[in-house]
């Protein structure tokens, strides 16, 4: 599977404001996702839980884990087994994060 991993950020974010929407554009879906500040040794719990983010659609998630950090590690796994990792996202500077 050849999925283009991008972003876009359409409204800056708030310093306070930590929540991002999460767009899966692909043709797969997401079985889990997890993030993590930039200086975290491990990634956190999966955000979706017992959920999956379909093809096609998108969900709302508050990043703020109480660190004050902006900069996160993204980390989506697919239903194809296909893992695509993106470091270093902005999430004070950005209201939408897409997978396309």
């Amino acid at each position: 599977m050849a999925i283009a991993l991008s972003f876009l950020a359409t409204l800056p974010a708030s310093a306070a404001d930590r929540w991002v929407t999460i767009h899966n554009n692909t043709g797969y879906d997401i079985v889990t996702f997890h993030s993590s500040h930039r200086d975290a040794k491990t990634w956190e719990e999966d955000i979706l839980g017992s959920s999956i983010l379909r093809a096609g659609q998108s969900v709302n998630i508050n990043f703020d884990d109480g660190t004050g950090y902006c900069i996160f590690d993204f980390r989506a796994a697919f239903e194809d087994g296909d893992v695509l990792v993106k470091k270093g996202v902005n999430i004070c500077q950005i209201a939408d994060f897409y997978y396309n």
